[in-house]
């Protein structure tokens, strides 16, 4: 795998899971999936029963993503490759989806990008990039998948947030700018989408260990700081993240609408 070894089990004893936690039979949508937590969301729905669509631009990738999962879970994992920071992309990539695997009946907008500089630094690029990456593609992806879901009068949809959507560090506000209005989006598609049967909601992940924050990771006076202003004492592991995805998923959260669950070890609860 190409993210760290989740924690949870593979497989679950029925007798010991609630039956509004079940979300088996149902097939999700995870964009941003071939590698790190999308990858790791993607297994967790799998875990769980679900038939797992993995999305990403790179079809190389989306491949070797699916050919490991594949190993565990066998033809339940699906692909779509397709730009999701592209109105006619998503529509023609979500159109296909339906056709092919089923009514998509949980989506996971996860896609994002990180971009580090000092604001007076930032470039305008970056700033667009950033934006397109980590905010119109849950607004387009999310349209999208929602005007299928709302004549059948169901569906989840689970925004993948950030801690940097309520508290930001120097050289990222752009990036908190984007996750700030994930949070804000949220809750307008809840506004919106919620008198016809759809939930949508967030989590919100803290720092967790990722190839991408593989260089903080190593950078031992910022992973200090880190798990001393955590009450939790660590990083998060991207396992941590699945309990949290299949209860906004599941028919648990069917009155859980518009909310964003931080994952985050306490970071945010304390000074």
């Amino acid at each position: 795998m190409s993210h760290p070894r989740t924690s949870h089990p593979r497989t679950s004893d029925p007798r010991t899971s609630h039956p509004l936690f079940g979300i088996s039979g149902k097939v999700a949508l995870v964009t941003g999936s071939s590698r790190g937590i999308g990858q790791a969301l993607a297994e967790g729905l799998l875990e769980a029963g679900c038939t797992v669509v993995l999305n990403g631009r790179d079809p190389a990738a989306l491949e070797e993503a699916r050919a490991e999962l594949a190993a565990l879970f066998g033809d339940r994992v699906r692909t779509a490759a397709f730009d999701v920071t592209d109105p006619a992309a998503v529509g023609a990539g979500v159109a296909r989806i339906e056709e092919e695997t089923g009514p998509i009946d949980i989506l996971v907008n996860n896609t994002g990008v990180q971009h580090r500089a000092p604001l007076l630094e930032f470039t305008d690029d970056d700033w667009h990039r950033l934006l397109a990456t980590n905010l119109t593609s849950a607004f387009l992806v999310g349209r999208e998948v929602a005007r299928r879901m709302a004549p059948r009068g169901h569906g989840k949809i689970v925004n993948i947030c950030s801690l940097q959507s309520e508290a930001v560090r120097p050289g990222i506000a752009p990036y908190a700018a984007t996750k700030g209005g994930l949070k804000m989006l949220t809750k307008g598609m809840c506004a919106d989408l919620g008198p016809l049967g759809i939930q949508v909601n967030g989590i919100g992940p803290g720092y967790f260990a990722t190839e991408l924050t593989s260089a903080l990771v190593a950078d031992e006076e910022f992973s200090a700081w880190v798990r001393g202003r955590t009450p939790a004492g660590r990083w998060g592991e991207v396992g941590d993240l699945v309990g949290a995805l299949i209860f906004l998923a599941s028919p648990a959260s069917d009155f859980v609408n518009g909310q964003l669950l931080y994952v985050d070890g306490g970071m945010l609860s304390v000074l």
